[in-house]
């Protein structure tokens, strides 16, 4: 019988996309797989049912998807759902494979829960970051939609305009825009903003990502902080004592005065994001400028940051958007089914599936199976010993 993968319609409050779109459910057609749909699945992100079936897919209802898919694909799975997603837990059973965000570096105990349905679970936020799983790099795909949005809130609630502009009234200066961290989604808000006029710089504790930075058209400002060992694992950045961050607070105070827009990009993955800039910091700005928080989802990097909420403090507004890539929820759903597509043709291959846990892409991902939790992160974060050894095929 064909292998039968399932797409649950979205169910955390707010999220508009989908975890395979049309076209990403062509190409697994092409690799012997089915797929089944809930109905409406797809409609807030754009992608109706009638695309679906165009492209050879079934329609059916919740309950359906869950009886008979071998392999569920979500966009939020339990942990990045943490209240509506405990609903799905008696549809699964045992054997069933479950692929999406599922937070298991923040809320283990998810990954727990999940363990004992018997699923294997992968997690795509533990997606290495290393050449081969580029097509696959979720987190990636969803920090460029982030970094673009998050410059267009900017703009939106700064009372100037980015552009330089030569008038019969007179010259308009550009708007000076600081993005803190450059990881995908800052490098995607430095472009955004250059391409919108705005004069543009950036600061990143990874003094390696200069070149990136400055080949977008930003200055890249350095401070007198050692940064050396500031870069872990897969080129993300690294959580520092506080000590540290004291430092590079008081270096960043005079630069971050001069701006009118502040965007925070600062994450560590499975850690609250770091502080980098206090309620001082931003007092010192001039009125009218603006904070906006990508990081608000990880706590923030804005002393001042609320998540979810716009806080006007002595002038300055500090944004704190969540849920930014479900804002553009089409080119999301693009990327992200995309990268779900290229993950499968790993462990799919003319209609069956095989869990190759030496392949450094599943073993890494892979956090639950055989009703145990056998990621090393998450199982240290339990205090439990992963039991099934890493070289084991299914």
């Amino acid at each position: 019988m064909a292998l039968t993968i399932g797409v649950p319609r979205e169910t955390f409050p707010g999220e508009r996309r989908v975890a395979l779109t049309p076209r990403a459910t062509e190409t697994l057609g092409k690799l012997g797989a089915g797929v089944i749909i809930e109905a409406s699945a797809g409609v807030d992100a754009g992608f109706p049912d009638q695309l679906y079936i165009a492209r050879s897919a079934r329609v059916g209802t919740r309950a359906q998807v869950f009886e008979q898919a071998d392999i569920i694909v979500q966009v939020r799975a339990l942990g990045a759902n943490p209240t509506e997603g405990r609903a799905d837990l008696p549809l699964l059973r045992n054997g069933q494979i479950v692929i999406g965000f599922g937070e298991p570096l923040t809320t283990p105990e998810e990954a727990a829960s999940l363990a004992r349905t018997g699923v294997s679970f992968f997690a795509m936020e533990l997606m290495p970051r290393i050449t081969r799983a580029q097509s696959m790099d979720a987190l990636s795909s969803m920090a460029t939609i982030a970094g673009y949005r998050g410059v267009l809130l900017g703009a939106a609630a700064l009372p100037k305009i980015f552009p330089m502009l030569m008038t019969a009234a007179g010259t308009i200066t550009a708007a000076r825009v600081l993005i803190l961290g450059a990881g995908v989604a800052g490098l995607q808000a430095i472009a955004t903003a250059r391409r919108m006029g705005a004069v543009v710089s950036a600061y990143d504790v990874r003094s390696a990502v200069k070149e990136q930075i400055e080949s977008l058209g930003a200055k890249f400002v350095v401070l007198n902080v050692e940064t050396s060992a500031a870069e872990g694992q897969g080129g993300y950045a690294k959580a520092m004592d506080e000590e540290f961050y004291r430092r590079q607070r008081a270096a960043l105070q005079e630069v971050i005065r001069e701006q009118d827009v502040v965007i925070t990009t600062a994450a560590v993955p499975g850690k609250k994001a770091p502080i980098l800039v206090t309620a001082e910091m931003a007092s010192a700005m001039a009125p009218g400028s603006v904070i906006v928080d990508i990081a608000a989802e990880r706590g923030g990097n804005c002393e001042l940051t609320r998540p979810g909420e716009t806080v006007v403090h002595q002038g300055i507004s500090i944004l704190g958007p969540l849920n930014l890539a479900s804002t553009a929820p089409y080119h999301a759903s693009q990327m992200y089914g995309s990268n779900i597509a290229s993950f499968l043709k790993l462990m799919v291959k003319n209609g069956e599936l095989t869990i190759n846990r030496e392949d450094e892409i599943i073993r890494e991902t892979l956090v639950t199976h055989g009703g145990q939790v056998v990621n090393a992160r998450v199982s240290e974060l339990l205090g439990l010993a992963s039991a099934v050894p890493a070289g084991e095929r299914r």
